[in-house]
């Protein structure tokens, strides 16, 4: 889906797909040769992870496992609540296993914090973060990816996995959503 398609709701395109695509490839060599010769799981947080997982381990040289969790702290509104609720576990035994976990993005930071220190209590080798966009304003942790994503503004953002309410995670770019749109709804 284009944001012309959704124009009514957008104030503007923030971030373009050929940007996207770019900080794609860009970590994906990284990746590639930062696990050279070894196993890597490639966890994804479900739902918003689901396109950059896929594209990032499309843009890998290297054989990669794939896995999903499914956590929340959001609900339907716009801002964390602070709690993590695990609604759907991973299917594989990570113990000994090289994990980087492939977030959308960093807000407050509790969700990944909490994840990162649940895989490594399950006794993973290691546990690696890429987060494709990265709110520092919203960070309430002192959580650090080794994979850089694309650093956006105090924004309400959506597309690319990034969705309010469930819609717009389809678009192709990342664009902020008008006001006008999520606070008709907390009315």
């Amino acid at each position: 889906m284009k944001i012309s398609d959704v124009a009514e709701d957008i104030d503007r395109e923030l971030v373009t797909r050929a940007q996207i695509d770019a900080k794609i490839e860009e970590v994906a060599r990284q990746v590639s040769q930062d696990y050279a010769g070894r196993d890597v799981l490639l966890v994804g947080v479900l739902k918003g992870a689901v396109n950059t997982l896929v594209a990032l381990s499309q843009a890998m040289s290297i054989n990669a496992q794939m896995d999903f969790v499914s956590l929340s702290s959001y609900g339907s509104g716009t801002s964390s609540s602070g709690t993590v609720t695990m609604r759907q576990d991973l299917s594989t035994d990570v113990r000994g296993r090289n994990v980087l976990v492939v977030e959308d993005i960093i807000d407050s930071g509790l969700t990944l914090e909490w994840l990162v220190n649940e895989l490594r209590r399950r006794g993973a080798a290691s546990v690696e973060v890429f987060a494709l966009f990265d709110k520092p304003a919203r960070h309430k942790t002192e959580l650090h990816p080794k994979y850089q994503g694309i650093v956006i503004p105090d924004e309400f953002v959506v597309g690319f996995g990034l969705d309010y309410a469930e819609k717009y995670r389809n678009l192709d770019s990342v664009a902020i959503l008008k006001p006008s749109v999520y606070s008709k709804e907390a009315k």
